[in-house]
């Protein structure tokens, strides 16, 4: 895998990660919505979602990530990119929550957080390794 493999894959987690909590927060109320039947009700929701700038502009970022992600897809190890996007996008979950005040389960969350941060840092390095030693057998 690449540098600009890995960063694409880091920025798509940041933009799934990081409007997660902005999304939780941008739907609240949409709960008291109620409305007779099931199809008057998804109309209600579904608009209480698109004239809510505050839902639109993350869920845009969000779509943007998964847009990205499935292009990075075409050059990266599949084994590799799900793991590293998953790990990495509960990471910018709890960061940008714990940031906007939300509780995000103290020293077990810290604790949770560095030891996926070590998981996905020898999963790279791994790759790498793996990378140049078929480039080693190439050129020998």
């Amino acid at each position: 895998m690449g540098v600009s493999e890995l960063l694409c894959l880091l920025l798509v987690s940041a933009l799934w990660g990081g409007t997660n909590p902005l999304l939780k927060r941008a739907t609240e109320g949409i709960e008291r919505l109620e409305r007779s039947g099931v199809a008057l009700q998804l109309l209600a929701e579904v608009k209480f979602l698109l004239l809510n700038v505050r839902y639109l502009l993350p869920f845009l970022l969000n779509q943007s990530g998964s847009v990205l992600y499935y292009f990075t897809l075409a050059s990266t190890e599949l084994s590799l990119a799900v793991p590293v996007v998953n790990s990495l996008t509960f990471l910018f979950t709890l960061l940008v929550g714990g940031l906007l005040g939300e509780d995000v389960g103290g020293k077990g969350s810290v604790c949770g957080m560095l030891l996926t941060m070590l998981g996905i840092s020898l999963c790279v390095l791994s790759s790498v390794s793996e990378d140049q030693d078929q480039v080693t057998h190439v050129h020998s």
